[in-house]
């Protein structure tokens, strides 16, 4: 290690530090609120040590399980919703809530942009055999954002036709070079949905927005909403898993979609994970305000070096991710590489640009994290295309995440991709 340039390095972490004092007091004061949400919640429910002993075999009358669902239901402000270890990812979390809510002949219509390119396999195409929405026959469309990122309200009207069932909003970049959506802005979308014909369902892809702001999707009128336990909700302790919250029917829809008709959320054992899904939650809010403390710290040391962030480091923050704009693929690579450099498993691994299920790009990805694909821990992610994009997220303590930002500037520095005045 250069311990000349560390300091050096460390000198602008800590100037930066001071100028985005502001926007951390934010960050923690909102931390402070959910917190305290999620805690009166598990006092309303008289949650005990017992919940936390799980179940075998088919899981019925599971009261660990039962409770769990009905604090999400509170936190989100939704009727109701179901919290379960056997979604696999957030992708299929929403697969489950897309396939419980469309039937054939429906429309899926995307009103912010194409979504996240894992989920492009899910949307499918007609007949290509694999099981995806249209293969089933549920077209599917998107809208385009417009230059300014708002949407494109005249061609949505225009799409929007009797076959129109769900709407799909995505409130995070995704590997898109565009601003995340805040609730409220969201909550407009929904009004202005609703205006154009009320029996319109509202889906919300809700990962990587959990507890950043006061409010979730569901508690400004979204119908259903989904999101990954290994991103904000699971704390940072839940191994697996996923929910969905939203209203009964819907959720009801996604639980049959899960295990089968007519058992739905009833069974599905819950073996030994229930005192960290538990635990998680509850520590949530102050998790997720680490990392988005990095990613202050992120976009006020980078923007300090010349480079483009979306959000600048004073916007409001309604997700974890911070993208980061480089000139060039190997400073986009070196970068990558430098926060893997500062994990605390698998520090001594190379990520290189790799193929990768469900990505329509080559992918390299800084993830060396406890919980595989935890994203809420420290981890950087890039499609290898231009803009040469990299996207920052996570950290479970502050410190972790800054220094990740200082071991990866010191890799671009030490490679001469970057000068410092």
């Amino acid at each position: 290690m250069n311990n000349d340039l560390m300091q050096h390095l460390l000198q602008l972490a800590e100037e930066v530090e001071q100028q985005v004092a502001p926007a951390f007091a934010r960050t923690e004061s909102i931390a402070q609120q959910n917190e305290w949400k999620i805690t009166r919640s598990f006092q309303a429910h008289q949650v005990s040590d017992y919940h936390f002993a799980g179940s075998t075999g088919y899981g019925y009358n599971d009261r660990g399980r039962e409770v769990l669902d009905l604090i999400y239901a509170d936190i989100m402000g939704a009727e109701a919703a179901i919290v379960r270890p056997h979604f696999v990812s957030g992708t299929h979390t929403i697969s489950c809530a897309l396939f419980g809510i469309l039937r054939p002949n429906d429309e899926l219509l995307y009103i912010t942009g194409r979504p996240y390119d894992t989920l492009h396999k899910v949307i499918g195409e007609k007949n290509d055999g694999i099981g995806s929405l249209q293969d089933w026959g549920i077209d599917y469309n998107h809208i385009d954002l417009l230059p300014n990122d708002e949407l494109d309200w005249d061609s949505i009207v225009t799409a929007i036709t009797d076959k129109t069932k769900v709407i799909g909003i995505q409130r995070s970049r995704g590997y898109d070079w565009r601003s995340s959506f805040t609730v409220e802005q969201i909550k407009q979308m929904i009004y202005r949905v609703k205006q154009i014909r009320t029996d319109l369902i509202v889906f919300v892809d809700n990962c990587y927005g959990e507890f950043t702001e006061l409010l979730e999707p569901t508690a400004v009128g979204a119908d259903i909403m989904a999101g990954s336990l290994i991103k904000n909700p699971g704390g940072g302790l839940a191994e697996t898993g996923g929910y969905i919250a939203g209203k009964q029917w819907a959720v009801d829809a996604a639980a049959q979609r899960l295990t089968a008709p007519g058992i739905g959320g009833e069974v599905g054992a819950m073996l030994g994970t229930m005192r960290l899904m538990y635990q998680g939650l509850f520590m949530a809010p102050h998790i997720v305000s680490q990392a988005i403390k990095g990613s202050i710290l992120a976009a006020g040391v980078l923007q300090r070096l010349g480079f483009v962030t979306k959000p600048e480091w004073n916007a409001q923050r309604t997700d974890l991710i911070q993208a980061v704009q480089f000139d060039t693929a190997e400073q986009l690579i070196a970068f990558v590489q430098g926060v893997q450099k500062a994990a605390a498993v698998d520090s001594y691994v190379l990520p290189v640009p790799a193929e990768m299920p469900g990505y329509e790009s080559e992918v390299i990805m800084a993830a060396g994290t406890f919980i595989q694909g935890g994203s809420l821990e420290l981890s950087c992610d890039a499609p290898i295309r231009e803009p040469y994009i990299a996207y920052l997220q996570g950290g479970l303590t502050y410190a972790h995440a800054k220094y990740g930002i200082l071991q990866a500037l010191q890799l671009l520095v030490e490679k001469q991709l970057v000068k410092l005045d």
